[in-house]
């Protein structure tokens, strides 16, 4: 263990900052807010904390369209609150990652707001300016939030270019002078002792110069396409779809040798670590010289619940195309998807399968990463007024589904409910209280609460029921984990690899040769399995049903309906 660095044997947790604690009752999370629940994420066993954007920006994303890059939003609070927060959580052995988008600014940064105002500004070339084509735009790309990917600007009579909305231009990072302001602010909260940075969307950085038309189909096409999809092979047919729509504006080789410079300037400081969105594994570079870690995003990206088979495949597939020095990464859940608890339950056992999705998380090879509010099975929720929206896809997608694909208001509503992602980013849930505690009864949050705070979706009830509550499970586990090494520096062995209803195998550490058994059942059956380990008895190390003795046989190893079950070989 000794020789493995922070960020392989931490677990993260993602904060989302205008979500999760309200610390002036203004109805928006914030610093003091957040500081103060650092108790809650230490009691909890979490080691370290991925922030969401906390910058200053018009919100047209969320917080992803930056205005400034060495600063913090001021409903937030000030980078003295910043500060302090960093401290505390550094005081209770908790590192803190930030998000870092490097794609692209919002279009109220200075930056942007200089570049646009004339042809010769001395910014104009930090973003990416072109004339038009044919009385139109310079190309037939497409912004993957919808439309072209060119805005015109009326004033200096010239198009400029964004992947995401419009409202958020793409910087030029053939420009050196982008590079160096944008490295500057990297320093500059390495200065402040941030332990590292997640990047946002990484492979957008870079585009084709020349600025090759595509030949697919347009993504409205292909959005029309995924509302009707039903089948893997119309699936497949539509991811085929999107890598031809934005085969010149994602993932060019340029961007690899960009990721090389900047772990070069990371590695000027201790123990730092750059986490790619991104699954893919050429961002690993040679193990040691692009990013640490990249995201198994292939195993989230299941159509209902989770099976054995498609855990399997996923490992199978995963860690044989890793190099040797590169380190696994798993999640199941973020601020962009749905919920853990809605989107792998099968609406009958989903408290069971929220459990096995927090253990298979947890003893898999890798680093894992949480989401806020995962701990308490929060679950989407759906707005039922187009008012309510706070994310822009939503917004947006509503009048779409109405006018241009025909689709009544009632459908189109949970049709843009279910594109956008306000349904996963609703405000942590602390109490059976009036807005779930998040803020003061006679104040409105920020998006509404999801009012199922009141049937014991809330950190306040769950503290207090020790056996049966989906946090206290989450306390146990975490606990459990960090009693056995090999969970977490141990190696992947698969068991039983025909097994439909349960999934096997073994994580055996390189260190001291500590073995450890994981059997995690999904099956509404007790089961009995015979595992051909000879010799071998089990001392438990965690299960999730009571009574099951400290040492035992495994000849059979008898398992109630959807028990999780891990022991030490001995």
């Amino acid at each position: 263990m000794n020789n493995l660095k922070w960020w392989q044997k931490a677990v993260f947790y993602q904060i989302y900052p205008h979500s999760f604690a309200d610390g002036n009752g203004d109805g928006i999370s914030d610093f003091p807010g957040i500081t103060a629940k650092l108790d809650y994420l230490q009691e909890l066993g979490i080691d370290g904390i991925w922030l969401s954007p906390h910058y200053p920006s018009p919100f047209f994303d969320c917080g992803y369209d930056i205005s400034d890059y060495t600063d913090v939003g001021p409903e937030y609070g000030t980078l003295v609150d910043f500060k302090h927060f960093l401290d505390e959580a550094h005081r209770r052995d908790m590192r803190v990652i930030l998000d870092m988008v490097l794609n692209h600014t919002s279009d109220q940064h200075r930056w942007f707001r200089e570049s646009r105002s004339s042809r010769d500004n001395p910014k104009r070339d930090w973003y990416i300016w072109q004339e038009g084509k044919n009385d139109g735009p310079p190309n037939n790309w497409d912004a993957s939030f919808g439309g072209s990917a060119w805005e015109y600007d009326a004033v200096t009579r010239q198009y400029y270019y964004h992947f995401f909305f419009k409202e958020q231009p793409d910087l030029n990072w053939r420009n050196p002078e982008v590079k160096q302001a944008m490295w500057d602010a990297i320093r500059f909260w390495l200065d402040m002792g941030v332990d590292g940075f997640r990047l946002d969307a990484i492979g957008t950085v870079y585009e084709y110069p020349d600025l090759p038309d595509h030949p697919g189909r347009s993504l409205i096409e292909l959005q029309q396409a995924g509302i009707n999809a039903k089948t893997p092979e119309e699936y497949e047919q539509l991811e085929k779809g999107w890598q031809e729509l934005f085969q010149y504006q994602v993932d060019l080789p340029e961007v690899h040798d960009l990721m090389k410079e900047l772990r070069q300037l990371v590695n000027e400081y201790e123990d730092r670590v750059l986490v790619g969105e991104t699954d893919d594994i050429r961002f690993y570079g040679r193990g040691d010289d692009e990013l640490h870690l990249v995201f198994n995003f292939p195993l989230m990206r299941a159509e209902g619940p989770l099976s054995p088979a498609w855990i399997r495949a996923n490992q199978k597939e995963r860690l044989a195309s890793l190099l040797p020095q590169a380190w696994p990464c798993n999640t199941l859940g973020n601020h962009d998807s749905p919920r853990v608890f809605s989107r792998y339950g099968d609406g009958k056992n989903d408290l069971a399968r929220a459990r096995l999705s927090l253990a298979l998380i947890l003893t898999l090879r890798g680093t894992p990463f949480l989401y806020n509010g995962e701990e308490i099975g929060m679950t989407d929720f759906y707005l039922t007024d187009p008012v309510l929206f706070r994310d822009n896809l939503s917004t947006m997608a509503y009048p779409l589904l109405i006018n241009l694909l025909g689709k009544p208001p009632e459908e189109a509503l949970q049709l843009a409910g279910r594109y956008g992602r306000d349904k996963c980013r609703t405000p942590m849930q602390w109490a059976n209280s009036p807005n779930g505690g998040f803020c003061p009864a006679n104040v409105t949050p920020w998006l509404p609460v999801n009012p199922n705070y009141a049937e014991g979706i809330n950190v306040a009830d769950q503290q207090i029921d020790p056996k049966c509550s989906l946090l206290n499970f989450y306390r146990r586990m975490l606990r459990a984990r960090r009693t056995a090494p090999a969970l977490i520096n141990g190696d992947y062995t698969p068991l039983h690899e025909n097994a439909e209803d349960y999934l096997a195998f073994l994580r055996t550490s390189p260190v001291d040769g500590q073995q450890c058994l994981i059997v995690l059942s999904y099956s509404e059956q007790a089961l009995e399995i015979a595992f051909d380990l000879p010799g071998k008895q089990a001392r438990l190390v965690f299960c999730s049903h009571a009574h099951r003795p400290q040492v035992e046989s495994l000849n059979p190893l008898r398992l109630q309906p959807f028990e999780i079950y891990i022991a030490e070989l001995t």
